[in-house]
């Protein structure tokens, strides 16, 4: 079984540590190991790191990280359904969805190695012969922490920008995937240009890796993607080192529907938008809020799709939707539907299938009425196939319930009046991204981001690169 090692200094080393297990989520069964990292190799990887930022040309040469960053997506590539098939093997989403991830890398990979060679600063001339320069430098020490559930895209998204910028980096992946995301490493690991310590990654399934990456204070900046409750974590445990971050946090993404939508349009882009990734994606649609006019005839078109929605492997082709990380998760996604209050607010139940699939963390979606705001449903990061619908009478209503949260990364709205209406409401949510008449629309070319419990910080795009960057000021007179 193939073990997924740390990379330090230049080597695939074992660690200090033990070897963990990672299972398929369709079976249950182990589908590789990961080494088990220790505070020991995590002070290894910084101090590799820390060595590589001051002693080599890497932050100098903006040509070289272009070349490197542009060979590394040549090799993806060529590697695209070596690396799909191991991530539906990892996490257990769909093959489709797991070669478009892939796909994006490439993209990502690519835009992040054009902009390596367009970091201009500008100089004014302050007043006569005394001029002021503006230099855009690499902040430092960048440290990446993964998750598990889009770790090709997530940890490129990343890595591109903290590279070409000339960071020198640690990449801490999820042990659940640290096979898929060492893989895509070594597309950059392996180009002979790269110096030992430029990039270095850990593994480890508990914290203390974490807790020595961000305690350190030679890290310069950290780009986490993940919950918010460890996001908050995170700043705290920084807040002494005033150690820079970008954090990509927790969502609760609306689709306001109004009346006059394609209808069946709309139901399709709804379940899309709430499925992707079995509901596993900080992003996927999570509450529906349709006009009250609607509001039956869309609870029934949405209730009888997703009693179609048929789960299964991600290699197989008939399969609607994979399962969840893990059997804890569907456990305790089986738990949240059965407790619902009223059970006669729960349109479609989600059920644990049998036969093949009972070993694995399969469940099928769930679609819940909710009237009241305060309700946990509501408030909650769910994280998997459950949706709620809720109704509303007017724009200012839809607009209340949509901003109702503490989450704003991601909404969308659903109108034929996309010049009008709907631009109003997009213009009206506290959300990073709205889509009209779509969802998880994501490019390179493209900033994301949250507000207040959805993070701070953009990724992708020319702001991606911002917080691996940092602004110098030299002031020189040549009057004297």
């Amino acid at each position: 079984m193939k073990v997924a090692q740390h990379y330090i200094d230049g080597a695939w080393v074992p660690g200090s540590g033990t070897t963990g297990t990672a299972l398929d989520p369709a079976t249950g069964e182990p589908v590789s190991e990961f080494a088990e990292g220790t505070a020991m190799d995590a002070q290894a990887a910084m101090a590799a790191a820390t060595r590589a930022f001051h002693v080599t040309s890497w932050k100098h040469d903006a040509k070289l990280r272009s070349d490197v960053l542009l060979s590394a997506a040549t090799r993806l590539e060529e590697r695209r359904e070596q690396v799909a098939h191991l991530l539906v093997a990892h996490n257990g989403k769909m093959l489709r969805e797991a070669m478009g991830e892939v796909a994006a890398a490439i993209s990502e990979l690519r835009y992040y190695a054009g902009l390596a060679r367009n970091l201009f600063g500008r100089i004014i001339e302050i007043e006569p012969g005394c001029f002021s320069a503006l230099h855009r430098e690499a902040a430092g020490v960048a440290v990446i922490i993964v998750p598990w559930n889009a770790p090709v895209t997530l940890l490129v998204r990343s890595l591109g920008p903290a590279l070409a910028a000339g960071c020198t980096v640690v990449v801490k992946p999820a042990h659940q995937t640290a096979l898929v995301s060492n893989m895509v490493l070594d597309t950059v690991l392996s180009d002979p240009r790269l110096a030992p310590g430029i990039v270095n990654t850990v593994t480890e399934s508990g914290a203390e890796v974490s807790r020595a990456l961000c305690e350190s204070p030679e890290v310069a900046v950290i780009s986490f993607t993940g919950s918010t409750a460890v996001g908050k974590a995170i700043a705290r445990a920084t807040a002494g080192n005033l150690t820079r971050l970008s954090l990509e946090l927790g969502g609760k993404a609306a689709a306001v529907v109004f009346d006059d939508c394609d209808l069946q349009q709309t139901v399709r882009g709804v379940l899309a938008g709430g499925l992707i990734l079995s509901g596993q994606q900080c992003t996927a649609l999570a509450r529906v809020i349709v006009h009250e006019s609607l509001f039956d005839r869309f609870a029934a078109e949405l209730s009888a799709a997703m009693h179609s929605v048929k789960p299964g492997p991600g290699m197989d082709a008939a399969s609607g939707m994979g399962p969840l990380i893990d059997r804890a998760n569907r456990d305790r996604i089986k738990a949240l539907v059965e407790g619902v209050d009223r059970p006669a607010d729960v349109l479609v139940r989600g059920e644990v299938p049998g036969g093949s699939l009972a070993q694995g963390a399969f469940i099928t979606p769930s679609l819940i009425a909710v009237e009241d705001l305060a309700s946990p449903l509501v408030q909650n990061e769910l994280f998997g196939p459950v949706m709620v619908i809720e109704r509303f009478n007017d724009e200012d209503d839809a607009v209340a319930r949509a901003n109702a949260t503490r989450y704003g990364l991601a909404a969308s709205v659903w109108s034929r009046d996309t010049g009008g209406k709907a631009r109003r409401v997009a213009n009206r949510l506290r959300s990073g991204s709205v889509w009209l008449n779509a969802h998880n629309k994501l490019f390179a070319e493209i900033e994301t981001g949250g507000e207040r419990d959805s993070g701070y910080g953009r990724l992708h795009g020319a702001e991606g690169m911002n917080d691996f960057l940092v602004t110098k000021h030299v002031y020189q007179s040549t009057t004297v």
